[in-house]
C-alpha cells in the first residue's frame, strides 16, 4: 500500500517551468509591452499650447507673430530656405492684427501655403504633430580666462582695488566715496566720545 513517491528529476521541473518572457517549453519570448503613443494632437490644441507659451497672461484663443514662428521653427515649417521668418512676418501682417484667433491662423497658414508653392495640409500635419514648446538650443555659460581676469578683485588696481576689502568682498558705497565725518570732533581731536553728560 505504501508506494513511495521519486521525486521528479531537475530537467523535469525545468521544462515546467514558467517564465515571465514566457514558457520554459520553447515557446515564443512575450514582446514587452509597448509605451502606449499618444494620440495624435490637433492643430487646435497645438495653436493653444502655443498661443500661451512664454505669455503668462495669455488665455490660448489668439497668437502673436512672434509665438507662431516659434511654433514653425520647432515644426520645421521655417526652414530659412523655402520659408522664411520674413514671408510669415508679411503675410501675418495681411491680418492686420498683432494676435489672430485660430480661424485667422488657418487663413494665414493657407495664403501662406498658396504663395510659396506648398500644400496647406502638409503644414498642418507638421504643426499638429511638432510635440510640446519648448526651450530648444540654449547652451551652457562656458568660463573663459577673460571672465576669471575681469572678475579677480585681487587685480584691480587705482580707485577699483578701494572699492573691496581683502576678501573681495565689496565695501558699497563706502567704496566709492570719500564719506565725512559728521561727528562733530575736529580731525585731531584725541578724546573723543570721552565727555559724558551730566544728568
Amino acid at each position: 500500500m505504501s508506494t513511495s513517491s521519486t521525486p521528479e528529476p531537475p530537467t523535469k521541473q525545468l521544462e515546467n517551468l514558467k517564465l515571465e518572457n514566457g514558457s520554459g517549453q520553447g515557446d515564443k519570448p512575450a514582446t514587452p509591452p509597448s509605451t502606449p503613443t499618444p494620440p495624435p494632437s490637433t492643430l487646435e490644441e497645438q495653436f493653444k499650447l502655443f498661443s500661451k507659451f512664454g505669455d503668462p497672461k495669455s488665455d490660448g484663443r489668439q497668437i502673436t507673430l512672434s509665438n507662431s514662428d516659434k511654433w514653425m521653427k520647432q515644426a520645421k515649417v521655417i526652414d530659412g530656405k523655402k520659408i522664411t521668418t520674413t514671408d510669415t512676418g508679411i503675410y501675418f501682417k495681411k491680418l492686420k492684427s498683432l494676435k489672430v484667433g485660430i480661424v485667422d491662423y488657418k487663413k494665414f497658414l493657407e495664403d501662406l501655403a498658396k504663395n510659396k508653392k506648398i500644400e496647406y495640409e502638409e503644414i498642418k500635419s507638421k504643426l499638429a504633430n511638432c510635440g510640446p514648446p519648448g526651450h530648444h538650443g540654449v547652451g551652457k555659460v562656458h568660463n573663459t580666462s577673460a571672465v576669471d581676469r575681469l572678475t579677480d578683485t585681487s587685480k584691480y588696481t587705482g580707485t577699483h582695488k578701494q572699492r573691496f576689502d581683502e576678501t573681495g568682498k565689496g565695501k558699497g558705497i563706502a567704496g566709492r566715496k570719500e564719506l565725512l565725518d559728521d561727528s562733530g570732533y575736529v580731525s585731531g581731536y584725541q578724546n573723543k566720545d570721552t565727555y559724558q553728560k551730566k544728568e
